[in-house]
């Protein structure tokens, strides 16, 4: 027997996936349904898709969407691997316009930070623990004691001339045709200057790149002790509707 479920959605630099969620277990019910990213990825093409996801669960009750950017009080602060024009976008109110659902918007890595420690690698770890999505850019999470603190964004500090996931994020390890040691090189020193400002106990490694540690985690070199994110792609879709949830759409 489920208990409550809320349909979870993705919304990521390559593409938006979608399934229901039971809340309780941290479960995707189905297989994640997954529309590619329109290239301009401006508000109404971006919601339309989330309709599109909607219909195809035929979904009428809440839902959390992962959003790449800061979210404060449903509103997109930045647009990272998105158009511009999404800066000040209330996402709910547009969602509902376009979809016809309640939602609630949180930053796509605070999303699968949030499922990571609940329901995967990071569950019943103290002190500071940092989750980092590792794909089309690099998103962050950080927790303390458990607790969220949002909107960290730190794909985007300086390394070499240029933000962070413009030289170490997995879509650049592809565009240059890194192989692993050279890439993990590099996301080495993205993990050092993460850990020479926050001093985490943990840092959990997501994104699509996760299930592929065994092929770079011998390269890296780091104080925290460092493990794989168990949900990985699953994360974002199970954080966001958790959000819904804690924020009672």
């Amino acid at each position: 027997m489920f208990g409550k479920k809320i349909l979870g959605i993705d919304v990521g630099g390559s593409g938006i996936k979608g399934a229901p969620v039971e809340i309780a277990g941290g479960k995707m019910l189905t297989e994640r349904y997954r529309i590619p990213t329109p290239a301009d990825a401006k508000p109404d093409d971006i919601a339309e898709i989330i309709g599109q996801i909607v219909k195809y669960f035929n979904w009428r009750g809440p839902v959390g969407i992962g959003f790449p950017a800061a979210i404060r009080d449903g509103v997109a602060l930045t647009a990272a691997n998105i158009h511009k024009s999404w800066i000040g976008t209330h996402i709910p109110t547009l969602v509902k316009r376009v979809a016809g659902v309640n939602s609630a918007a949180i930053n796509d890595a605070d999303a699968a930070g949030l499922a990571e420690m609940r329901f995967g690698a990071g569950q019943d770890k103290s002190g500071t623990v940092m989750v980092i999505t590792v794909g089309t850019g690099l998103g962050t999470a950080m927790f303390f004691n458990g607790t969220l603190f949002p909107n960290t964004e730190l794909g985007h500090i300086e390394m070499q001339g240029k933000d962070a996931e413009k030289y170490a994020s997995d879509f650049t390890r592809k565009n240059e045709e890194l192989d692993w040691a050279d890439w993990a090189g590099r996301f080495n020193e993205y993990l050092i200057t993460i850990e020479k400002l926050f001093w985490p106990r943990m840092i959990i490694v997501g994104g699509g790149v996760s299930k592929k540690h065994e092929k770079f985690f011998q390269y890296l070199n780091i104080n925290a002790e460092l493990v794989p994110a168990q949900l990985r792609n699953e994360a974002g879709i199970i954080g966001a509707a958790v959000w819904a949830n804690q924020l009672r759409v």
